[in-house]
């Protein structure tokens, strides 16, 4: 062998052993520095634990189904949407704006984070395309295009998102923005969101089914939705997806299957994938012993909703201000835009006495000498539900017994006289008298609401008694007009219960998100 080819061999040899020790020497170091650095990772995963809750309710009933943390404070994340919507439907709905008005692009809602469009300022985009938008890509520059194009300015139209949310009863939802991204104090429920799911069904059914929209074309790009639910829970219809990372993976879901309807809102999943099978959970759990029946009222504005703008000051307004177009500004209109402290003229209800059929009842016993004592009328039979009328300084006209039973004062028989008795409720002005059909009882009675329409305090009562049959199944259900300045409210009442079992229905109805209250007769 040549004597340079046995050299270059031997240095061959030298280096083949180099590398080895090499290897031997750094390998290992590097792979154990990858174990640490993946260990790192899964910890820093594990360690993400969001504050959790959920909530199932029955739309049917009213009931809450599940509840867990569900009045504990959370940030909406991009549910915040939800709310930025019902007030662009409103818009629609009351004819400012229409589905291809054009709404401008400010340099403001170009600077959003993502998740957005990527809209440049002075671009426009029309109203159908921005629900579009908002739905399934959750565009945060689009939420913001439609808070200046109704408020003015997003702040201010901030402020009419939670004067809304009061309006509806979301009492621990404050709205500092309109797309959701991060903002300490921008809060709501897992309740509060749940009530929003469902009011915005029943006020807008039509424009609802956009929340349904799978997939949305864009300037050649197909945008899939983020709730990845649609398509693969039957009956699943809606409605909205949100994340940042204080909140977590948050989620509020409809269902309609089989006459049943339920909300399902996830609170706090550490991923999508938790997040949606946590729901999946909620939704198989409650989903098949739910009501088939709709009992509950609609989700909608209660009387209270002039005083929740009113709390919104005089230089927050933001109704007043035009809708922002690209082209001529929607016409203006007399009914008080959203947000807008005007009071909101009252609408005209007609109420009918509902005349309950012949029955028999005790004669009538002396006033008690108490006469600040509230006696209620609760001569009825278990199908019918009386209403008594509360009227304001008038003295109240004789109730005629039936011609088929002549009345009488004989114990025994059918007997019906007027009385006139001062109200013990602190909700009634001392000057305030009710004409009733009186019949004498001792023991309590239950208030379960004080409802701005006979009939939906009607349909208080019949869900009060669905969801708490046996404890109710004695009692009398009745209503009653009562006159509090220009508002009227129909009270929802039982009456004949004895004090435990007043305790026992109300703890139920409350375990049911009905309210109750118990008074002595």
């Amino acid at each position: 062998m040549p004597r340079g080819e046995a050299f270059l061999r031997s240095g061959l040899c030298w280096c083949a052993l180099g590398l080895a020790a090499l290897a031997a020497t750094t390998f290992p170091t590097t792979m154990a520095e990858a174990r640490r650095h993946h260990r790192s990772q899964a910890a820093s995963a594990e360690s993400y634990q969001p504050s959790y809750s959920s909530i199932v309710v029955d739309a049917n009933s009213g009931a809450t189904m599940q509840a867990t943390n569900a009045d504990s404070p959370r940030h909406p994340a991009s549910l915040t949407k939800i709310m930025t919507l019902y007030l662009l439907f409103e818009r629609l709905e009351q004819g400012k704006i229409k589905l291809n008005t054009e709404l401008p692009v400010s340099a403001h809602a170009a600077v959003q984070a993502p998740s957005k469009l990527g809209l440049k300022p002075g671009e426009t985009i029309s109203v159908e395309t921005a629900i579009r938008a908002i739905v399934t890509k959750s565009a945060n520059d689009v939420a913001v295009i439609v808070a200046e194009a109704l408020g003015g300015d997003e702040p201010s139209f901030a402020r009419s998102m939670t004067a809304k949310a009061r309006a509806l009863g979301m009492t621990q939802t404050v709205y500092r923005n309109a797309s959701g991204l991060p903002e300490e104090q921008q809060i709501t429920t897992a309740r509060d969101q749940a009530i929003l799911g469902r009011a915005i069904q029943d006020r807008f059914p039509n424009f609802y089914r956009y929340f349904a929209t799978r997939t949305f074309d864009f300037r050649g790009h197909t945008i899939r939705n983020h709730n990845h639910l649609l398509g693969a829970i039957d009956g699943l219809d809606g409605i909205k997806t949100g994340y940042i990372h204080e909140s977590g993976f948050n989620i509020v879901t409809s269902i309609h299957r089989a006459n049943r309807h339920i909300i399902a809102v996830v609170f706090g999943g550490r991923s999508a994938e938790a997040r949606d099978a946590r729901v999946r959970s909620l939704i198989d759990n409650n989903i098949n012993i739910a009501a088939i029946k709709r009992t509950a009222p609609p989700v909608m504005e209660g009387w209270e909703t002039a005083q929740a703008r009113k709390e919104i000051k005089d230089e927050d307004r933001t109704g007043s201000a035009p809708v922002r177009v690209a082209a001529v500004a929607a016409p203006a209109s007399d009914a008080p835009l959203p947000g807008s402290t005007d009071p909101i003229k009252p609408t005209a209800v007609k109420t009918v006495t509902v005349h309950p059929g012949a029955m028999q009842t005790a004669a009538l016993s002396p006033l008690p000498s108490d006469s600040r004592q509230l006696i209620p009328a609760v001569s009825i039979n278990p199908a019918n539900i009386t209403t008594v009328t509360t009227v304001k300084n008038e003295e109240p006209s004789p109730i005629p017994a039936p011609a088929s039973q002549p009345a009488s004062n004989k114990p025994g028989i059918l007997g019906t006289l007027p009385a006139k008795v001062a109200s013990a409720d602190p909700m009634v002005p001392a000057s305030t008298t009710v004409e009733a059909t009186v019949k004498p009882r001792s023991g309590w009675m239950i208030q379960v609401g004080a409802l701005p329409d006979e009939k939906e305090a009607r349909l208080r009562l019949e869900a009060a008694q669905s969801r708490a049959k046996d404890l109710l199944r004695k009692a009398d259900p009745f209503t009653e007009r009562i006159e509090k300045g220009d508002k009227i409210l129909f009270r929802a009442r039982f009456a004949g219960l004895e004090k435990i079992q007043a305790e026992a229905a109300c703890k139920h109805l409350k375990r049911s998100d009905i309210p109750c209250m118990m008074l002595k007769n």
